[in-house]
């Protein structure tokens, strides 16, 4: 069965983190996908370093292992320094714990996923400009020989980047804004006594300076940059100075591998959807490195925008499930860009009595483990909890509407497809509902039973992970459902009747 727009594929522009993550998932669940991208080939500044454990949750279940294992650091925690002296350590369990790896080694890793899958991304073929019709996208693509075509695809995911051309294409606004300061990052090697899998945070009022250990050896400097300083201006004993400025002392830069310096911004698409086009990870949103979000917000956006994307696209449930990435993400995106703009203004603090709040606070916080409890593990990607309608139930059995299914079982279950967790009493109703499932839902539900705790629930879980549905009986559970996937009980349906006329047509 395919959806309204005659199989055609759908068009990822941009083959960063995000778009690989779009074209790897929409790929696996047997929807077509171009991924195309203007520049030469992969790319290889750095840029992004942490992977967290939600992320990394998600790039396994496709694979990469292996090289992640080889080309990635575990961090042990953060620690934040005032005037050189410690004054917080947030330290990470194992759940919470992320991995520095530097993005052009994310984006081998997911291009060698989207390989495993049976794609590839698209090199030096831009996307010129599109318009969009009732029930498909007409784009003009330029190929690498100059040439340009016009191609048709069912949806357009616009994953290019912050200057988006697909944003700008839609008109789309880019509210939010600029800090006056800018800043200063380099890759180097460092002589230090620092540990070199911990991100030191050294506050003062002549600045921030944030170091952080590389898989390689090298060491990531990130720091506010001096009024009026530019890109010809910075060099390595420009960023020496300012680190011996701003950090403890004892700190020797050499041997620099890449130097920047860059504006931050914190800024939200109006919007994440226009008709058949959507915008993912930098295109929708950016923000300030605080919190290292922006790869991993990318990859969760691409994530939660492809397993609609398909279910639609097959003709297995209605559009308006594709209204839910907009609510959802745009809920997640103004969240981080809020916690990264408060974590670098606090970054930033030069006033005497604010200085000495924030390190009472964070000394505090850090002595009572309190970051453990609800800050990390939200950076961690563990505590997205989307907003669920009314409707759909409340915690029970220790799941809850909208917040991610706990570890173990979430690991256990089906990422192709819903899953609808049982825990009840057995009986009757229940193998009714679990015998019309596999007849009717069994290409999009798959249906664990779980030992029952207290009163009986019926648990529909979404292939991300997240609760979609909490129902205490099998009525109002088959009436979530057959509202979800109305579509793909409607062409069954039909497809019986047409199967019955076959039989009774025949002498």
């Amino acid at each position: 069965m395919t959806g309204p727009s005659d199989a055609l594929p759908v068009l990822v522009a941009g083959a960063g983190p995000a778009g690989l993550t779009a074209a790897i998932e929409l790929t696996r669940r047997g929807v077509p996908v171009r991924c195309v991208d203007k520049a030469e080939g992969p790319g290889t500044l750095s840029k992004a370093l942490g992977l967290w454990p939600r992320t990394l949750e998600l790039i396994r279940r496709v694979g990469g292992e292996e090289l992640l294992a080889t080309r990635a650091l575990p961090q042990s925690q953060m620690r934040y320094y005032s005037d050189g002296k410690v004054i917080a350590n947030l330290r990470y369990r194992p759940a919470t714990q992320p991995l520095i790896c530097p993005q052009p080694d994310v984006e081998a890793i997911l291009r060698t996923n989207l390989a495993r899958v049976g794609g590839a991304p698209e090199w030096r073929t831009e996307l010129l400009g599109f318009d969009q019709l009732p029930d498909r996208v007409r784009a003009r693509l330029r190929y690498p020989d100059g040439t340009e075509h016009e191609e048709e695809f069912a949806y357009l995911i616009g994953a290019d980047g912050a200057s988006s051309t697909v944003r700008g294409h839609l008109g789309v606004g880019f509210e939010g804004s600029t800090y006056e300061l800018r800043f200063v990052v380099a890759d180097v090697m460092i002589d230090t006594r620092l540990d070199h899998r911990m991100t030191h945070y050294f506050c003062s009022p002549r600045g921030i300076l944030v170091t952080c250990g590389l898989p390689d050896g090298r060491w990531r400097v990130f720091t506010s940059a001096p009024q009026g300083l530019t890109q010809d201006e910075v060099d390595l004993a420009a960023v020496q100075a300012l680190v011996d400025e701003r950090g403890p002392g004892g700190i020797t830069l050499r041997d620099p591998d890449w130097i920047s310096v860059f504006s931050v911004h914190a800024r939200h698409a109006d919007t994440t959807r226009v008709g058949r086009t959507f915008l993912i990870g930098d295109a929708a949103h950016i923000h300030s490195p605080a919190g290292g979000q922006g790869l991993n917000t990318g990859v969760t956006d691409a994530h939660n925008l492809a397993w609609k994307l398909a279910l639609v696209w097959h003709g297995r449930t209605g559009e308006r499930l594709l209204d839910s990435y907009v609510s959802e993400r745009g809920d997640v995106a103004r969240s981080v860009v809020r916690q990264a703009d408060v974590q670098t203004r606090i970054w930033l603090l030069r006033k005497g009595h604010h200085v000495a709040l924030r390190d009472n606070v964070l000394r505090l916080a850090s002595g009572l483990r309190l970051f453990d409890l609800a800050y990390i593990p939200w950076l961690a990607g563990l505590r997205t909890k989307y907003r669920a309608e009314p409707a759909a139930g409340r915690k029970a059995a220790g799941f809850v509407p909208g917040a991610l299914v706990p570890l173990p079982l979430r690991a256990e279950l089906d990422d192709l497809r819903h899953t609808l967790i049982v825990c009840a009493r057995p009986g009757d109703a229940v193998r009714d509902l679990s015998r019309w499932c596999g007849d009717e839902l069994g290409p999009v539900l798959d249906i664990r039973v779980v030992p029952r705790r207290g009163r009986d629930a019926f648990v529909l879980a979404r292939p991300d992970g997240h609760v979609d549905w909490i129902a205490k009986d099998v009525p109002a559970m088959r009436a979530r459902l057959t509202d979800l996937f109305r579509p793909l009980l409607r062409a069954s349906q039909t497809t019986q009747q047409s199967e019955r006329q076959k039989v009774k047509a025949q002498p």
